[in-house]
Formats: structure tokens, sequence, C-alpha cells
């Protein structure tokens, strides 16, 4: 009788199965374990998070660590996900400054137009000009509110304000007119005095019309033809907002400036493929998919691709102790997307949603990464570590273990960095593909659209369902169900979206709406967990027909998803594909397939 573990090293976990094995080759499941990945798979930090996850199988059981016989740990190749940007006008025209700003409460309403001027210096104000008033930190709402009075008293004419501090309201609700009133600006110092601009409040419920308009914003700064076009970033970045400020300030000031996002060079059967990622993500899967077998794959130099490329291969090689021109990119996933990006000459670390190129690439170095680990794991366990199998025909063998399954059989192993496929015929052939892009990538996608600037709160977002805090004592639920309590919920949640993770909640702070938030959370699995998962399937199938492919048996830890298997399901049952989660070993669920495959092929093919 032998003791078996079996490793599954995955982007997210790292999985563990233990068997007894005996001389006929039967096998007696033990337990499994799992814990979080410790550093890029297929890199030497694994260990320690292997070394966790057999602690967690092995404290299920009477068995030591000394009684494992081997151990069989599966081939890795790390993905690492990026994004690679459309070409960008990283700052909006030469000779303006802007603040595409939306605090929660501005005041007043309307368009003010005026020249910029220090509350303080309103003695030096001239009868015959419109202003536009800047309030800083050290002057309180009292003060401020005080002073514009006694200016309008004095025939000063005021037409809007701009406040450092959170007092808009208080202001707008303690001066003898209505004028549109930003707060909360962060670098209210940095705003030029005695220039140009244009203040915009929207009525409560609307959002700006003049500022977020190219021919508004030509109107009131008198643009000819070729500004107006330079124009268009100011308007489209303020579009959707309550508020918003435009400022002239003097030329050279503010300078524009493009990167562009540049070239991608496809490396195959000796010749080099070329595609503009300003083409869009269906261009360059376009080419993908046409390529038989990708020898590498690096971006234009000095592009923001290129750059992304150069990261990505210079973290590997770093990691791995390699030359950089060992480390090769085998495959890439690209998916359409926004991204948020901080606007040069903005006052408040605004934002605008651009548009963007995601792209996750799978990295195969020269050397096998898996031998070193498995190396460094036998020194310091001394057991025999062999690297036993490629990850998808591991994955085949273990689903095999689901009740209900037979042959022909094809899983899919949806995992946080990579899509594996892999199809088990009646002669015992598997024919697998392991392809870049998972639920890094969808995390990733959130946390853009949505504009984040929070991966964990992506995260959860893509795991579990979200609802609306409507009153202290219920919430309404995506799917419109309506939840009571008997005890009253945390003010903090009041009028918020929470995340219902487990038993708890999570509010989400960010000032975006439930429709919004499904919308792109649903979106970004389509584009990446469903189209990722036919583009395997179809490389596997025979013939590259899905119709010649029975059942499909989802594994992994993305199979546990509220969402995802239905997703792909729907799209399986065009073909008359049956598909569902795995139930490994009749009790793991999806979860464990590649770990219990590397145990059942110990005993041979």
């Amino acid at each position: 009788m032998k003791v078996i573990a079996g490793v599954d090293v995955g982007n997210s976990t790292t999985e563990v199965c233990i068997s007894k094995i005996d001389n006929n080759g039967k096998f007696q499941f033990i337990s499994s374990g799992i814990s979080k990945t410790t550093g890029i798979k297929g890199t030497e930090d694994n260990v320690k998070g292997i070394s966790a996850a057999l602690n967690n199988a092995l404290d299920k059981t009477n068995i030591r660590i000394s009684d494992i016989d081997s151990i069989r740990i599966n081939e890795a190749a790390p993905v690492i996900g990026d994004t690679a940007m459309e070409t960008i006008t990283e700052t909006i025209i030469t000779e303006s400054t802007m603040i595409g700003h939306n605090p929660s409460t501005p005041g007043g309403e309307g368009l003010g137009l005026g020249i910029t001027i220090n509350i303080n210096d309103m003695n030096k104000a001239d009868m015959n000009k419109d202003y536009v008033v800047i309030i800083p930190q050290s002057l309180d709402y009292e003060d401020a509110s005080e002073k514009i009075n006694l200016a309008l008293k004095n025939k000063i004419k005021i037409k809007a304000a701009i406040v450092q501090k959170d007092e808009a309201v208080l202001i707008c609700n303690r001066i003898n007119t209505v004028i549109p009133i930003v707060d909360e600006i962060k670098y209210i110092e940095k705003i030029p005095l005695d220039k140009f601009a244009a203040v915009e409040v929207a009525k409560s419920g609307h959002t700006i019309k003049v500022l977020s308009n190219p021919y508004g914003i030509a109107t009131i700064f008198n643009l000819n033809s070729e500004e107006t076009k330079r124009v268009i970033p100011i308007a489209k970045s303020l579009i959707g907002i309550r508020s918003a400020i435009v400022i002239k300030t003097p030329e050279g000031e503010v300078q524009e400036k493009v990167i562009p996002s540049g070239k991608l060079l496809i490396k195959a059967n000796n010749s080099t493929e070329k595609v503009d990622v300003d083409s869009g993500a269906e261009a360059i899967m376009s080419l993908v998919n046409r390529i038989e077998e990708i020898e590498d794959i690096s971006g234009e130099a000095a592009t923001n691709v290129g750059g992304m490329i150069s990261s990505v291969k210079n973290t590997m090689a770093e990691l791995t102790n390699e030359n950089i021109l060992d480390i090769k990119i085998k495959d890439i996933l690209a998916i359409d997307t926004f991204f948020p990006k901080k606007v040069v000459g903005g006052l408040a670390e605004e934002t605008f949603m651009e548009n963007a190129v995601a792209v996750a690439a799978m990295v195969k170095t020269k050397k096998l990464p898996m031998d070193r680990i498995a190396s460094k794991l036998s020194a310091l366990t001394n057991i025999d570590v062999q690297v036993a199998g490629v990850e998808a025909v591991m994955a085949t063998l273990g689903a095999f273990t689901t009740p209900g399954t037979k042959l022909p059989l094809a899983i899919l192993d949806i995992g946080g960095g990579s899509t594996d496929a892999a199809v088990l015929h009646e002669d015992g052939l598997i024919k697998s593909i392991h392809l870049a892009g998972a639920g890094e990538m969808v995390t990733m996608i959130i946390n853009s659209e949505l504009g984040l600037s929070d991966r964990s709160i992506a995260e959860d977002i893509k795991k579990y369902p979200i609802a609306k805090v409507e009153s202290l004592f219920h919430i309404k639920m995506e799917n419109d169900e309506i939840k009571f309590f008997q005890e009253p919920l945390e003010a903090r949640f009041f009028g918020r979206i929470v995340i219902l993770k487990n038993n708890e909640m999570l509010p989400i702070y960010k000032d975006v709406n439930l429709e919004k938030i499904i919308s792109v959370r649903k979106s970004a699995k389509e584009r990446v967990f469903v189209q990722n998962s036919l583009r395997a399937l179809k490389q596997i199938a025979p013939m590259n027909n899905l119709r010649n492919i029975p059942n499909v048996v989802l594994v992994g830890g993305s199979a546990l998803d509220f969402e995802i298997p239905e997703m792909i399901l729907s799209q399986l049952s065009k073909y008359k594909i049956v598909s569902g989660r795995g139930n490994i070993r009749s009790v793991e669920g999806p979860r464990n397939a590649v770990a219990t495959g590397l145990v059942m092929s110990y005993v041979g093919n």
C-alpha cells in the first residue's frame, strides 16, 4: 500500500488530494486540502502554498507527511494579465485645464462664466466684469457667504464659486442669489487666477449639458474648428456628471502628449504577423485564432502594448532567473474594455473613461519551472516529487469520477489566470489546450469599468450577488426579491449598494447604481469566461466542430460561481452539448479535479 499526494498549483489556489493505492491499483481516497497559491504560478514561491495545502489535507487524517511515498505536481504555465491602452491624448488641449468633478453635493445650479478671483481679493474686483470666486480651505462657509453677499451688495457680479471644503450647499443656502457652486476641489491652490472659467451645475437628478458638448465648450471659449476637434476629450470626460469646471490657462502651461497603443507582433512559422491594438480585440483575436502554433508575441517599442509585453517578460525573467530572450508568450486573450484615465490638468484627481484593450498573456519559459519547484519541495519534505502531467489531462481524469459521466468526456477548467480544455476519447486518447485569460482578467475588467480602484471589491463583485439597502429593515436583491430583517441594519449601509458575501454585507462606496454593476459584471464574464471557453473547446473538438462534443464537465474554482455555469450552458446548448458543474469523487464538487487526476495517473496510462 502506497500513499500518494496529488498537488495542483493554480493561479489563485493550490489543491491537494491524498490517496492510498494498493498493489492492484485500487484507490482509497483519504482527504483533500486547499490553500492560497503563494507567488506567481510556476515559480519557486509556490512551495510555501504547497506545504500549507498538504498540511491542510493531512490535518484531517492520521497520516504524517513522512508517510507519503510520492508527491505528484502538475505542469504549470504562468499567466500574467495587464492592460494595453488605445491611443490616448493624456491631457486635454493646449491652453486649458479642467476639473471634471462630480462631488455628491454641489450647490446651486446653472452655468456661470467669469474671471477667477480669490474671495479675499474681492475689494479689487471690477464692477464691469463677471467673476468666479475661489474659496480656499482657510475660509469657513459662514465667512465665505458673508463675503459673497457683501460683494453682491456692492454690485460685484459673482457668477459661480469653486470651494475647497465640502461646503457648497451650506454656502448656497446663505447667499442672496442662486449660482453654481462646485466643492471638494483638492488642489484649489493650483487654479490659475485672473483666467476665464466656466462652471456648470445641473439640477438634482440631471446631468450637465453645456460643458459635456464640444460645441458648447467651443462657444464659451470662442474656439475655431481645429480647437473644437481637440476639445472632444473634455466633453467626453464630462458626460453623465452633475458638475464641472473648465478654465482657460496661459499658453504652454498644459502640453498635449500622445502615447500610441502600438502593434502586437506575433511570430509563427518563421514569419511575423502584425496587428494594431487600436483596431480592437476582435481584430487581435481573429489573427491569434488563425495561427496554429504561436512561437512568441512581442509589442512595438515605445508604445503602450510594447511596455506591457516587456513588463510581463521582465517579471517572469526575474522570477525564474532566466534570460529574457528565453521567455516566450504562447497565447493571449484580448478583450475590449474601458479604463479610468487620470486627467492631466485636473485639480481634484479627476478621471475619465477611455477605450482600452485588456490583455492576458500566457508565458512559457525555456526551462520547466515546475522542475525547480519539485526539487525544492523534495528537499524540504525528503519525499520523491514528480512533475506528473499537463493540467487539462489530469483534470479530465479527475472529472471522470463525477457520477453520471461517460466517454467521450470534455472538461473546462477555468482558473484564475488560464482556461484549460480537454477531451478524453473512448480509446483513451486525450487532446488538450491551455489558453490565457480567466478569473483574474474578469476582476481587472470589473475594477476598470466601474472605476473602483480597489481590486478586492472587484473580486467580491465578481463572486457574489449584490443588493440595494432601501431601509434599515429591508434590502432589494438584484433579482428584485425583497428581504426583511428583524433587527435594524447598521446606518452606514442605508442607501448603499452592498455585496452579499456569505453571511455579511460589504458596502460599495463608489457612486454607481445597481443596474450598472450587474451589467458590467455579466458583460465581463460573458466576454472572458464564455468566449474563451468556446475558443478552447473549438480547438479540441474533433474536426474543430463543437457539435462533435456530447458533454462538458466544468471544474475548477470558477465553476462554483453563481452565474458562470448557467452562462456557459446557455451557449453550449445551442450546439446540443450537455454541460454542468463537476462533482469530483462525488464529494468535492467541481474542485480538486487536477489533484485527483494526478493521483489516478500514478497507476499508469
